[in-house]
C-alpha cells in the first residue's frame, strides 16, 4: 500500500476519534459552539473583544455554555443572575477549586498551593491554627519592638548624655 494513502488514513482515523471523544464529552456539558480539533473554538473568539464575543454566545446558546480553549473544555457563566445562582444558591457544588494537572502530578496530590477539597480544608485549618500559635492575629511584633525602643529612650534620657557601659 502506498505510504501516502496509509497516512491520510492514519490522520483521518485520528481526526475521527477525536471528534468522537469530544462528542462524547460534549453529551453531559450546556451547548455550546461547535469545536475544531486541537484548538477547539479559539478561532471563534474575538481576542481583542472577548466580553464582545461571550455575550454573542451568550444570545445564541443562553446565559450558560461551553467553549473549548484549545483542547481544554470550559463552562461559562454569562450575567449577574446565572452567576449569583453559581456561587450563591448552588455554592456548595461550585465551591471546588481548580485542578493543575501539571501540578497534581508533580505533588502526587501533597501541597499547600494545588490542594482541593477536603484536603485543602485540613491543609488550611493546621496552617491558620500554626500561625496562630506563632502569633498571627495577635499584637503586632511592630508593637512590642515600639514599645521595647520607647523603654531603650527613656534609660538613655535618663543619662543625660553620659557614656553607659554595658
Amino acid at each position: 500500500m502506498d505510504p501516502f494513502v496509509v497516512l491520510v488514513l492514519s490522520l483521518s482515523c485520528l481526526l475521527l476519534l477525536s471528534l468522537w471523544r469530544q462528542s462524547s464529552k460534549r453529551g453531559k456539558l450546556p451547548p455550546g459552539p461547535t469545536p475544531l480539533p486541537i484548538v477547539g473554538n479559539l478561532l471563534q473568539i474575538d481576542i481583542k473583544d472577548i466580553t464582545k464575543s461571550l455575550t454573542n454566545f451568550s444570545k445564541v446558546y443562553g446565559p450558560v455554555f461551553t467553549l473549548y480553549f484549545g483542547p481544554e473544555c470550559t463552562v461559562v457563566l454569562h450575567g449577574y443572575e446565572v452567576v449569583k445562582e453559581a456561587l450563591i444558591d448552588l455554592g456548595d457544588e461550585f465551591s471546588g477549586r481548580g485542578h493543575f494537572p501539571v501540578a497534581e502530578r508533580t505533588n502526587r496530590g501533597h501541597g499547600i498551593i494545588f490542594s482541593n477539597g477536603n484536603r485543602w480544608k485540613e491543609i488550611r485549618r493546621f496552617s491558620l491554627m500554626t500561625l496562630r500559635n506563632f502569633g498571627m492575629g495577635k499584637r503586632s511584633i511592630e508593637d512590642r519592638v515600639q514599645e521595647e525602643a520607647r523603654c531603650l529612650l527613656e534609660e538613655l534620657r535618663k543619662t543625660k548624655g553620659v557614656p553607659v557601659a554595658c
